[in-house]
């Protein structure tokens, strides 16, 4: 994996890249649509590169469970078994230690947790084995196992976290360097630290040491006020190399990404689009909006006047809260559809902004 800086704001610390990887090249900053088990929710890989996804995230945890990494390896690894042909990101499984908190068990080497599946099989992740389980996937850039801590407990249960992603983010490292020779996939260490800097600063200069190829801000978007959110983006991506990719876990609204690219992050990911069209919501410039709503009955404008994805250049309000309202699968595809291409279509116009020096 290569990273250049094409170009820095003279605004702010935005900055314009290319992100070269063995499946592609990937034009920063950057949204990344999550198919969490090989799959975009309701969309073919096609329609996804429809959408201008350069990049897509998948979940280590959950491909780990169901259909296991063993048999994704035996298909020729995941970009063969999912018919995608451009870069993926394999996250650790470590947001699941904190969603999942109930069915874990955290100590030095590793996790062991209770299998939701079937709630009685258990498994134990440890750094060593998370770095070959993304190996056999074959994602073009991994994240090593970590705690995301609850930004609610203690400063002194976060502090113990942090000792032990740390720890963590040293065996991972070892573990991956022997591939990044040979054109494996790049290992991006995870700045934790709940919500106080001192311990972020500790985190990011520990990690700084072991020179990984990429950095992620995570424990973020996980329930915090959004003026935390923007505070820890911030002074957390202040810390980090400018020399490397910066990926902030978990954050997808647009008004987050807008508030976040000037702090100069380069790469963002949620299930936010896809979640949200499940629900019948929709991007627009003024926020959420609801296909349900009455007002929507008699319009035969698009979704959002302007939008060149495909819901919006065939279809009106009208018949799309029709679809909605008669339970038809067409409407999530539409709305999801909308969704990404309005998230891939605002990081364009962004990057293209601090070509031209606006942002």
């Amino acid at each position: 994996m290569k990273f250049t800086v094409v170009k820095k704001s003279v605004k702010s610390a935005a900055r314009a890249g290319l992100l070269e990887t063995a499946h592609g090249v990937i034009e920063t900053p950057v949204f990344m649509p999550v198919g969490t088990l090989g799959t975009v929710k309701s969309l073919t890989p096609d329609l996804v590169a429809e959408q201008g996804a350069q990049i897509i995230l998948a979940n280590t945890y959950h491909l780990f469970l169901r259909p296991g990494a063993d048999l994704i390896a035996r298909a020729g690894g995941l970009h063969q078994f999912m018919h995608w042909d451009k870069p993926l990101l394999t996250d650790s499984g470590g947001f699941q230690v904190f969603s999942l908190a109930k069915l874990r068990r955290i100590d030095r080497d590793g996790v062991e947790f209770q299998s939701p599946l079937d709630g009685g099989a258990r498994h134990k992740f440890t750094p060593e084995l998370v770095v070959d389980i993304q190996r056999q996937l074959g994602s073009d850039i991994m994240m090593p196992l970590d705690v995301c801590s609850n930004p609610h407990d203690p400063k002194e249960k976060i502090a113990e976290d942090l000792q032990i992603t740390l720890a963590w983010a040293r065996r991972a490292r070892l573990a991956a360097r022997n591939g990044e020779a040979a054109g494996r996939p790049a290992l991006f260490g995870i700045v934790q630290g709940g919500l106080h800097e001192d311990l972020r600063q500790e985190a990011a200069a520990r990690l700084r040491e072991l020179d990984f190829p990429g950095y992620a801000v995570g424990g973020v978007s996980v329930g915090e006020p959004e003026e935390d959110l923007y505070r820890i983006a911030q002074s957390t991506a202040a810390l980090l190399p400018v020399e490397k990719p910066r990926y902030l876990m978990g954050v997808g609204l647009p008004q987050n990404l807008l508030q976040c690219v000037p702090f100069g992050i380069d790469m963002f990911d949620a299930v936010l689009p896809t979640r949200l069209a499940r629900h019948n919501s929709f991007f627009t410039p003024l926020g959420l909006a609801s296909i349900l709503n009455a007002a929507y009955a008699e319009d035969w404008a698009p979704l959002v006047d302007g939008c060149d994805c495909y819901a919006c250049r065939h279809f009106s309000r009208a018949y799309l809260r029709h679809l909605a309202r008669a339970k038809e699968i067409l409407a999530i595809v539409l709305l999801t559809m909308h969704n990404i291409r309005y998230l891939v279509n605002l990081m364009r116009d962004l990057r293209q902004k601090i070509l031209c020096g606006e942002v």
